[in-house]
């Protein structure tokens, strides 16, 4: 997997791997949220390419503070292969470029089977609760 920062024309692709891994949400529009990732740290938005197709994404940020993961997703065909891994690797070498010292993420409810994979890169929990408020409707 050769992994790369996002380019507009992979826009559909990924929205697609995102469906597919369930990441996509009523309240969240992926075409305005890859619109507003591209204003800030572009970069650090990543895709992994296999035989010219988006197989895995990533966002990936850093406030100053912390650094963050979003989106994360790799095709359900190559899930097991460590490209989630690589692809976590690369954000996490790009955010210590940055001078970021530790790194969160978030995992919905419902979406618990990824905790171990996360675990298994070295994530523990941090006995927080995340509470969160739009301000900016999606829809």
């Amino acid at each position: 997997m050769h992994i790369r920062p996002f380019q507009l024309p992979d826009q559909a692709a990924v929205i697609a791997l995102w469906t597919t891994c369930g990441l996509v949400r009523p309240w969240n529009d992926p075409v305005k949220d890859i619109a507003r990732k591209l204003t800030v740290q572009a970069e650090l938005f990543l895709v992994g390419e296999l035989d010219n197709q988006i197989i895995a994404a990533g966002m990936f940020g850093f406030d100053g503070t912390r650094g963050w993961v979003h989106y994360l997703a790799v095709a359900p065909s190559h899930q097991g292969e460590s490209l989630g891994r690589a692809l976590m690797v690369e954000g996490e070498r790009l955010l210590e470029q940055l001078g970021c010292p530790k790194v969160n993420l978030q995992v919905r409810s419902g979406n618990e089977h990824v905790i171990g994979f996360y675990e298994s890169l070295g994530y523990v929990s941090d006995g927080t609760v995340t509470l969160g408020k739009r301000i900016i409707p999606d829809s």
